[in-house]
């Protein structure tokens, strides 16, 4: 048995290999950004050969970085950006097209049309699904109808379709030569074609979208010591087999180890995905969520959860270093947000994509309101905090309403909450206290603790909760008025969103 575990985290923005010991902790790990593509309003693509070269750099990288060998490690774990899909060749492995990625609203007609004539019912009840530009069956259907070429190929059998955890273990494990094509129950609880309860791809769902059945991935468990093959070699070294993979909301969850009914956590990222643990049932949501699977380890009964997906949060914060220019980098909100004591009566909903949860209005776009004369980039940059807050609350709300538990800590972890601040008016707008691990990296964690699990590294899940220890604690600090009006205040905000963009 090697001495620690390794786990990519294909990203949106990044990617990225952490090697964790066997107390969870990081040892060395290496990350870099790939390009985001914009060719068009609306549409955001990656290029998958990029992420490809990318991983493999992450990967030698921080091996090197701590001085060990691929034979140091006992297995690898994989976690991806989840909804972003990627079509390929299977002899040559070249993408079709770029990837298409989760914030991409190129298939709003395909989503409404789905909506129009009684299929969405049928897809919210089978996959716990919205039809959504989100997800990923859209962006395959769109390939399909808009690349060359590429449905006789798809029938033929020789395209293959993945979200970004089966292209990095396709290429992983030999690509071209063998290359292992699977994914697990969690990212194939956000394509739109498996059935939650089968844990299988669905052939009603497929035909809604025409996609040949033989482009899809096997689906396995979420830990599994066969299922997801062995490394060739990974720079030289020896073969490491790959035993975890988890969609990256999920692996958050498992590495905040949010193991029981009624556990959840938040994750900031580019966006923000809120998971509360419902534990072997399959609670469908009437308030706008989504039913996902949450994980599930070798043969034992899969864990639902239900989701809140929020699709702009720390991507405002580039957006106001990258396109106003009020800020250089992005830990400078917190110091420009602390200059005012409030927002000065401005609002910010950043619905540059439309609005996920509970929502879903892909019409939505983003507005800034209430600002007067008096009003400086200070306020902007503290309502885009808040932002992040109160879209966070509209979720919370949402899953005690389905859940009818009420939450009594939020557990937090991604980049923004390095920032105090947001933290700060996080637990007062939710008037709950919020709670940060030591080890912020859960989202690579949770990979690493899916693919230990498979092999003994740690015995259960049992050991896996004595790893996990609190780093920081916010207690709320407004009163029940100041939380009820500021609430109140971003509800009409939304309601000015709405209805902007003219969808066929």
């Amino acid at each position: 048995m090697g001495d620690f575990i390794g786990a990519v985290d294909q990203g949106t923005t990044s990617t990225r290999f952490i090697v964790f010991d066997h107390d969870g902790r990081p040892v060395a790990k290496h990350q870099l950004e790939h390009e985001q593509l914009l060719p068009r309003a609306g549409w955001v693509e990656h290029n998958p050969l990029e992420i490809w070269d990318r991983t493999q750099t992450v990967i030698g990288s921080a091996l090197g970085q701590a001085g060990i060998a691929s034979s140091d490690l006992d297995a690898i774990g994989v976690t991806n950006q989840r909804e972003t899909a990627i079509v390929w060749d299977r002899h040559t492995g070249r993408p079709f097209h770029n990837a298409i990625v989760w914030q991409d609203t190129r298939t709003d007609s395909i989503a409404k049309a789905l909506d129009a004539d009684g299929r969405g019912d049928v897809i919210r009840h089978k996959a716990g699904l919205p039809p959504a530009t989100y997800f990923s069956a859209g962006k395959v259907q769109w390939m399909l109808e808009h690349v060359d070429g590429l449905r006789a190929a798809a029938e033929r059998g020789d395209a293959l379709f993945g979200t970004p955890d089966s292209w990095v273990v396709w290429n992983l494990t030999g690509g071209p030569e063998g290359g292992v094509h699977t994914t697990d129950v969690t990212n194939a609880s956000r394509t739109m074609l498996m059935d939650l309860t089968t844990l299988d791809w669905d052939d009603e769902l497929l035909g809604f979208f025409g996609i040949p059945r033989a482009m899809l991935p096997s689906i396995s468990s979420s830990s599994d010591t066969t299922a997801f093959g062995t490394t060739t070699a990974p720079r030289g070294g020896a073969p490491v087999p790959i035993t975890g993979v988890l969609g990256d909301q999920q692996a958050a969850t498992v590495g905040q180890v949010c193991f029981e009914p009624g556990e959840a956590k938040n994750t900031y990222g580019t966006g923000n995905f809120l998971l509360l643990n419902t534990g072997e049932e399959l609670v469908r949501s009437s308030n706008g969520l989504l039913t996902t699977v949450a994980y599930r380890f070798g043969d034992a009964k899969p864990v639902y959860a239900l989701e809140g997906s929020i699709a702009v949060t720390g991507s405002a914060v580039q957006w106001l270093r990258d396109q106003l220019g009020i800020i250089s980098g992005a830990s400078e909100v917190e110091t420009l947000a602390a200059s005012v004591d409030d927002t000065g009566g401005v609002y910010f909903v950043p619905a540059f994509s439309g609005l996920f949860a509970p929502y879903w209005r892909s019409d939505a776009r983003g507005a800034i309101v209430g600002l007067s004369r008096f009003n400086t980039n200070a306020h902007l940059a503290r309502a885009t905090l808040e932002a992040i807050c109160y879209q966070s609350r509209d979720v919370v709300d949402a899953m005690a309403a389905d859940s009818g538990v009420a939450l009594t800590c939020l557990k937090v972890d991604g980049g923004i909450t390095a920032n105090r601040l947001c933290m700060q008016l996080q637990a007062d707008v939710l008037g709950v206290p919020v709670s940060k691990p030591v080890v912020p990296e859960t989202t690579a964690l949770g990979a690493a603790y899916a693919a230990g699990l498979a092999t003994g590294f740690w015995s259960g899940t049992d050991e896996l909760r004595t790893k996990w220890a609190e780093d920081e604690r916010w207690e709320p600090r407004w009163s029940d008025a100041q939380r009820r009006d500021g609430y109140a205040g971003w509800q009409k905000a939304v309601q000015r969103t709405l209805g902007w963009v003219d969808v066929e």
